[in-house]
């Protein structure tokens, strides 16, 4: 018999920041500073309590993230615990060809996943030289075994920090459990740079609303956090 359905994949928190007119970032390749110092902790608090942590390959390419739990209490809570320092990072990507330099792949002790489409899954590995384990999802790349993949490594609660492909392919297929949305008090105007969804159609519309379970002020932010599923793990 199979189990409940959150079984087959981990708890799927979705995690971002964007201007009040829904712009995660500028179109300048100068990255666009959205939190302030206690938006950063209180990101840095939801990392530490997750057991891996996933951002796109565009992501990758264009912010460099090192993907770390920052404060050294929280790392010493989470070794205390038997747990790596830092959560596991994960990337999806369509060809695994990055940067064997970026930041993504440093720090010996995190354990690195890059999920690929099976075509790519050798050309990844011959390119990465063991930087990080290569995995072969599908073809073309399907996120639902990316999710059942990271479920039998033991990963029960993942938070996705973006982009906007990732975050529009996420909440499209309706595998996101929470979305916490972090609002800075500003304006962008820019056609060009990038939103925190492309088009897309989405089961949470106006006819299914998500659930707004905590309005929070965070310096001069507002954080909204919703839950789009009934599933345990909030």
């Amino acid at each position: 018999m199979a189990g409940p359905p959150w079984t087959e994949r981990p708890y799927v928190l979705l995690s971002a920041a964007m201007s009040v007119d829904g712009y995660i970032d500028a179109a300048s390749g100068d990255r666009l500073i959205l939190s302030g110092e206690q938006d950063l902790d209180r990101v840095d608090s939801l990392r530490a309590g997750c057991d891996a942590i996933l951002v796109g390959a565009g992501t990758i390419r264009r912010d460099n993230p090192r993907l770390l739990v920052r404060s050294l209490a929280r790392r010493d809570g989470r070794v205390a615990s038997g747990l790596a320092a830092s959560p596991a990072k994960v990337t999806i990507s369509g060809s695994g060809i990055l940067d064997p330099a970026a930041r993504f792949f440093a720090d010996a002790d995190v354990a690195k996943l890059v999920y690929v489409p099976g075509a790519a899954a050798a050309g990844a590995r011959a390119h990465l030289r063991g930087l990080a384990t290569v995995v072969a999802a599908g073809d073309p790349l399907e996120l639902g075994a990316v999710l059942a993949d990271l479920a039998a490594r033991g990963v029960s609660r993942l938070m996705v920090e973006g982009g906007s492909l990732v975050h529009t392919q996420i909440l499209a297929r309706g595998l996101a459990d929470e979305l916490q949305l972090a609002i800075a008090p500003f304006f962008v105007g820019d056609a060009a740079a990038p939103r925190l969804v492309r088009e897309g159609a989405f089961p949470h519309d106006a006819g299914h609303r998500m659930i707004l379970a905590e309005v929070r002020q965070v310096q001069d932010m507002v954080l909204l956090r919703y839950l789009l599923s009934a599933r345990p793990g909030s």
